[in-house]
């Protein structure tokens, strides 16, 4: 399953970086950190689950519309279907690293 940068921008609110060109070594570009930006892709499926969970509470409710609730369960879904697939691309990464001769 393929993601674009629209894509994960709705899905998940992380904004691509533009491309640029790399900076000088030594240099520290400012950006957020890789474990901050996994913190974030966590926070963002389990807010999303539970955004989905109040969602169904208020249609069992009567508060919401099926409608509203469907939409929260689907975008639940999308993120989480994100998320696992961002983990399957960062075990692949890993076990090429552990699979290079030293």
């Amino acid at each position: 399953m393929a993601l674009d940068a629209i894509a994960a921008k709705v899905i998940t609110g992380v904004v691509a970086p533009a491309s640029s060109p790399a900076a000088p070594a030594g240099v520290d570009d400012g950006g957020e950190s890789f474990g901050a930006s996994l913190s974030r892709l966590v926070g963002t499926v389990e807010e999303s689950h539970n955004s989905a969970n109040a969602a169904v509470n208020g249609m069992l409710t009567g508060q919401l519309d099926v409608h509203d609730a469907m939409i929260a369960l689907q975008r639940a879904d999308l993120t989480l279907q994100f998320g696992v697939q961002v983990r399957n691309k960062l075990m692949n990464a890993y076990q090429e690293i552990m699979r290079m001769p030293v």
